[in-house]
């Protein structure tokens, strides 16, 4: 099926992560729907496949903690107890239904958040082109709900960058979702004098 949704973790996530790749092992190689994953299965993944997927699976882990820190202790507990398993996490391997100007309502609801892994992606799925350039490293289209961000590297989304991605992903979280070219930017002025930015 080409428009069917593939990834890790749950639909009813408020924020839909996508990325190119997908781990190197058979399974996920072949994985052709939504799949929330077992406890210990991103220990695994890290152990088989290297530190690029360790890398990927500690920047998400980060960045929810900082999203959210309630009822863990530490961002390695909620990776290792939480992210993609019976929560509201969500990393998809298919693209975002708006890079082919698709309604999001076959995905779910307006609200969703979609943020796209990586520069490079985001231009091969044209969406890059339809984003405001908050900076070299984000971009966000606010109509859409749609964030442009580093890989989930170390090197490329930084602590500092986490922080940054949780502003603007809080900042999309409290806007409508319909705005006018004037409220672009209106409200990317308003991220640069936050702070965020």
């Amino acid at each position: 099926m080409k428009n069917k949704i593939i990834g890790l973790g749950t639909l009813q996530a408020k924020i839909y992560f996508y990325i190119k790749n997908r781990p190197p092992l058979p399974h996920y190689q072949h994985l052709a729907s939504m799949e929330t994953i077992a406890q210990g299965e991103i220990s695994r993944i890290g152990h088989e496949t290297g530190n690029h997927w360790r890398k990927v699976f500690n920047v998400y882990a980060k960045l929810m903690f900082e999203l959210n820190s309630e009822g863990f202790s530490s961002w390695q507990t909620l990776r290792d107890e939480q992210l993609l398993q019976k929560s509201e996490h969500c990393l998809l391997f298919s693209p975002p239904k708006i890079a082919t100007n698709e309604k999001p309502s076959e995905v779910g609801e307006d609200s969703k958040i979609h943020i796209v892994l990586g520069k490079g992606y985001a231009e091969q799925l044209k969406l890059a082109e339809n984003c405001t350039w908050l900076s070299h490293d984000f971009a966000i289209n606010f109509e859409q709900k749609l964030i442009i961000c580093p890989y989930f590297d170390y090197r490329q989304l930084s602590n500092i960058k986490i922080t940054q991605l949780c502003r603007l992903i809080q900042q999309l979280s409290t806007q409508n979702t319909k705005f006018t070219e004037l409220e672009v930017d209106a409200n990317t002025e308003s991220l640069n004098v936050q702070g965020i930015l």
